[in-house]
């Protein structure tokens, strides 16, 4: 026997009837579960007694919409888009293929087309996409610099932060330094360490971590 495709609403369609053929639910119960009228139930009951369960299965599943666009359209403007249109958005995309080319289909339908064809990304996507940062090439070029808030000594002690001075190129941890918590004061005093230590680095890398904005908080006084 093969297997019989159906829906989430077909299974319970079939669920539902089988109580009111069994005696367990009546019609009324059955169509206020199932948010149809009674003689749709009816109508429902007498299929599945004279056809089986399978009857129930939706007419349209495992064919295709007769809204559907063929596969040769959709390649065909893929085409177009890629030669004629690459820089161009959904919206101004879809007029220039019905202006130019004479195909008609929706704006979505070219948003779905040109997003599968990775010739579109969403604005979630855009928000999201970050170009990767290459590696500097050779050591003592960058020095990362961060830190991590954790219960490093478990109930042995309070927890605390680590600071770490990863070099760039070669992922060499330069130096690893456990402070109360993650400051200013704390990465300057790391860093003196990391100076008496290696020397000077073209350059440190962090994210920007609100720490490293302490200057602005500063009273005048005390920037003077």
């Amino acid at each position: 026997m093969g297997l019989i495709a159906m829906s989430e609403r077909d299974l319970q369609r079939i669920e539902v009837l089988s109580r009111v053929i069994a005696g367990r639910m009546t019609i009324v119960s059955a169509a206020y579960v199932l948010d149809i009228s009674t003689r749709q139930v009816r109508r429902l009951l007498n299929r599945i007694q004279t056809g089986g369960a399978a009857s129930i299965r939706h007419r349209s599943i495992g064919r295709p919409s007769n809204n559907r666009i063929s596969d040769g359209v959709r390649d065909y403007a893929m085409t177009l888009v890629r030669e004629r249109y690459a820089d161009f958005g959904p919206t101004l995309a879809t007029e220039k293929l019905a202006e130019r080319d004479g195909l008609r289909v929706s704006r979505e339908t070219v948003r779905s087309w040109m997003a599968d064809a990775g010739l579109w990304l969403s604005r979630k996507q855009r928000r999201t996409f970050h170009q990767p940062r290459l590696r500097r090439e050779a050591y003592g070029e960058l020095v990362q610099i961060d830190g991590s808030e954790h219960r490093w000594f478990e109930d042995r002690g309070p927890s605390c932060s680590l600071l770490v001075f990863v070099d760039d190129a070669t992922g060499r941890l330069m130096q690893l330094r456990f402070v109360r918590s993650e400051s200013a004061f704390t990465y300057f005093e790391a860093l003196k360490l990391y100076l008496q230590a290696h020397g000077a680095p073209v350059a440190f890398y962090s994210d920007r971590h609100s720490v490293f904005g302490w200057r602005r908080r500063m009273p005048k006084a005390v920037r003077a």
